[in-house]
């Protein structure tokens, strides 16, 4: 069904909050703007699938009220974007959560698997892939159009149901849950400006000095950016703002000597030379490092680390949950550097893998090889 009318929308909204558990999945256009722009809201329930046309309805509040009905849980596959629009679009987040390809990489199936593999595995269904290029704001939308925008949740309840059941089977229902909670946390979706710069392609090459230029230009450019609701490459390229950053213009002339900057007012240039002369007068106790000057690791770390890799994809095998979900090799030498603090010291990290690393880095286990497999000693 099409939901074009704020009367077909209150009527949904109350038969799909009489249910456990709904389907929810988003289209968007973010290439023109600063923050996406909801085009489309597709939920499905076990009896029925539609299509909300948020550009057509003014008023989306009883889409806000489901979406925060706790007694509903909305299941979505990778869910990060979609929370972030709807929480721009609805002024709240949908709550509680379940995402089945989070939970996909506690079931046997790689880190960020995709939803058509998942609708495969669980469903037994092969899904098209034929409009995933549109334009979601053009109106009308085909039937094609929807058909393909409702697929994306005419099979999510069943998988939910399927993958949920099995997590309780193997006791890692809470793990995934654990998984979600900071992305139901508004935080999430408030990026602190002053860390901008930390986002910006090739930030590891400049000097400390350059880093702070470069977080002050970049704060700059999102509030730009936000304030026209532009794209923030449309006020200034990655690669504009690191070769800015490395020149570090003390004129307009300087400014405009950067191929890419013709698009800058005056008023902008302006604006870009005070954000330079800022970072470059940061006193030197406040200047900031990129993350891989905090964890350059020694050659002794680096072969502590490869052990301990190896175990932690050992015990992906056998367990099922993705190695990517357990750790990276930051986190494994975070956990030898600052054990207490790191992620693998707690909760189901700990339970699944966390113990044994301790074991291994005390010496009390080891590591072989037999029949061309590791084995644990």
């Amino acid at each position: 069904m099409y939901i074009s009318t704020h009367a077909e929308l209150v009527a949904f909204c109350e038969r799909a909050a009489a249910r456990d558990a709904i389907a929810v999945d988003t289209e968007f256009l973010r290439e023109r703007t600063y923050r996406p722009r909801l085009c489309l809201v597709q939920v499905a329930t076990d009896e029925e699938c539609v299509a909300i046309d948020p550009l057509a309805i003014g008023d989306l509040e009883p889409l806000a009220e489901l979406m925060a009905n706790r007694r509903v849980t909305k299941v979505f596959h990778a869910c990060s974007q979609d929370m972030e629009v709807l929480y721009r679009t609805l002024g709240c987040l949908p709550k509680p959560i379940f995402d089945t390809q989070v939970a996909a990489a506690f079931l046997g199936m790689r880190m960020q698997v995709a939803y058509s593999a998942v609708v495969h595995t669980y469903c037994g269904v092969d899904l098209p892939k034929q409009e995933s290029l549109t334009d979601w704001s053009r109106r009308p939308l085909t039937p094609a159009q929807l058909e393909y925008a409702l697929d994306d949740v005419r099979y999510l309840i069943r998988a939910y149901r399927l993958m949920a059941q099995e997590l309780v089977d193997r006791g890692r229902l809470s793990w995934v849950r654990d998984e979600l909670y900071p992305l139901t946390q508004v935080g999430h979706y408030e990026p602190d400006r002053r860390q901008a710069y930390r986002r910006v392609k090739r930030i590891s090459s400049l000097t400390r000095r350059q880093l702070a230029v470069a977080r002050e230009v970049a704060e700059w450019r999102e509030r730009r950016a936000e304030a026209a609701d532009i794209p923030r490459k449309w006020v200034l390229s990655d690669e504009v703002l690191i070769a800015l950053c490395r020149r570090l213009p003390r004129t307009a002339a300087d400014v405009r000597g950067v191929r890419g900057t013709e698009q800058l007012s005056e008023k902008d240039v302006g604006a870009l030379m005070l954000a330079v002369e800022r970072g470059v007068k940061c006193p030197h106790d406040r200047l900031p490092v990129t993350g891989h000057a905090h964890h350059t690791p020694s050659h002794e770390l680096e072969s502590v680390s490869d052990l301990m890799y190896a175990l932690v994809r050992l015990i992906s095998d056998r367990s099922g949950v993705a190695t990517g979900m357990i750790a990276s090799r930051d986190d494994l030498y975070d956990f030898v550097r600052h054990r207490d603090e790191s992620r693998l010291a707690h909760g189901w990290r700990h339970e699944l893998v966390g113990s044994q690393l301790d074991e291994l880095l005390a010496g009390n286990i080891g590591l072989t090889v037999k029949n061309g497999a590791i084995e644990i000693l």
